[in-house]
């Protein structure tokens, strides 16, 4: 039995043996079974002088309420109904005087014994609208206290019940943080205020559940907003290996998209660059790519755009086109195939490879997958001008006369993604 969000477990011997329901009027017959009056009547009123559970033919067809069993049925029944009250209450989102209330008890609160459940009302009210989560980045005051919280952890005698609170404030964080108007100085907040604020969403993405590392990619993605906060970032103890494990096939698909998302965040600095190539990242995206469980349009778009960040460097460019070349095959074997930002991204890879760098690897792993076909076919399309730009400089890497090899398709009947 179902009851909105509530799940009733309902005794057997309370439903009807005819309806299956709970009985509102149990009477028994001559036979000793109970039913529910109104099914018995009806089965009766067919025709039929046979007890349904039984099969016996009834000697008479009196009813004889069963009062003990309809007494049991009325008590069970407030039961749940007051269940289902309380649990509706404590799941009805809070109002904003009532959060505001709630507010004001963490503050009195932060010093001395922390309430769980004010932060998880805070929590439950932020996932209601966006209008809510604006209403709690706009309590600058709230929003410092909740960062305050992740400075007061010390991993070694930290009990559980804390790093619970710690958590469900990285949460409520995390939720409101597109709200938050001054996003540098909520970076300065976290990062460069004299308390190791980091290591705490470090640890908590070390730690903790599929939910709760979305919550922390998410959280460092949005206070990466410069060079020093993005080294910052990925040069602390163990993340950059914590969120290459989070790329793996087995990964959570929502996961790896969220761990993708802080990677292109704080990719931009050179030694982020290297530091991320020396990881075996390529490699990493190369599988994610190839694998159709994970590449879905998003993994694909962000996989594509962090290549085309680490081809900015030689070592890139080297481990891109290293091997047999699976990693450039792959990027070719993407365009006009997936989505307009992938095929944008691949083409500015195979532009950096092999026109600006001119890797002797990169031509050969192009031509060998019939990768000046698809260029020749995406400069038929409604490209945008810089992608345009970047394939006419390919074709001349690869000298080709684009005019005349053009000719040679019919473009009447030569399918092509619309750009």
């Amino acid at each position: 039995m179902r009851k909105d969000d509530l799940y009733i477990t309902v005794p057997s011997f309370f439903r009807c043996p005819i309806s299956l329901d709970v009985m509102k009027s149990p009477v028994s017959l001559c036979t000793g079974v109970t039913y529910d009056r109104a099914s018995i009547q009806r089965w009766l009123d067919g025709g039929n002088n046979t007890c349904p559970a039984t099969m016996q033919i009834l000697q008479n067809k009196d009813f004889i309420p069963n009062r003990t069993l309809q007494r049991l049925i009325e008590i069970w029944s407030d039961s749940v109904r007051r269940r289902a009250s309380v649990e509706s209450a404590e799941s009805a989102a809070p109002t904003r005087d009532e959060i505001a209330d709630a507010i004001d008890r963490v503050k009195i609160e932060k010093e001395e014994r922390f309430d769980r459940e004010v932060l998880a009302k805070i929590l439950r009210f932020a996932r209601e609208s966006d209008d809510n989560r604006g209403f709690l980045a706009g309590k600058d005051d709230f929003v410092r206290l909740l960062v305050d919280l992740m400075s007061q952890v010390d991993f070694k005698t930290t009990s559980a019940a804390k790093l619970l609170i710690v958590q469900e404030a990285v949460k409520i964080l995390s939720m409101i943080r597109t709200k938050i108007s001054d996003r540098r100085r909520f970076s300065n907040l976290v990062l460069n205020n004299g308390r190791d604020r980091l290591t705490t969403i470090v640890f908590l993405f070390k730690t903790g559940n599929v939910e709760l590392k979305i919550v922390c990619a998410g959280l460092l993605e949005f206070i990466a907003i410069d060079s020093e906060s993005k080294v910052l970032i990925a040069e602390r103890d163990g993340l950059v290996g914590e969120l290459m494990k989070s790329i793996t096939r087995d990964s959570d698909s929502s996961l790896i998209e969220a761990t993708l998302s802080c990677l292109i965040a704080i990719s931009s600095p050179r030694r982020v660059k290297l530091s991320l190539i020396r990881e075996k990242l390529i490699k990493d995206l190369t599988k994610l790519l190839t694998d159709p469980t994970t590449s879905s349009v998003s993994v694909t778009e962000k996989c594509l755009k962090l290549l085309e960040s680490l081809a900015s460097t030689k070592e890139g460019r080297s481990e891109i086109c290293g091997g047999d070349g699976e990693c450039l095959k792959t990027v070719v074997k993407k365009l006009m195939k997936v989505s307009t930002a992938a095929t944008e991204h691949a083409v500015t890879v195979l532009w950096s490879v092999s026109y600006l760098f001119k890797e002797e690897k990169a031509l050969e792993a192009v031509t060998s997958t019939n990768g000046v076909t698809k260029i020749l076919l995406l400069l038929q399309s409604n490209c945008s001008p810089a992608v345009r730009r970047m394939l006419t400089d390919l074709l001349k890497v690869f000298k080709v006369n684009s005019r005349s090899c053009l000719s040679a398709y019919d473009t009447k009947t030569t399918h092509i993604m619309p750009f």
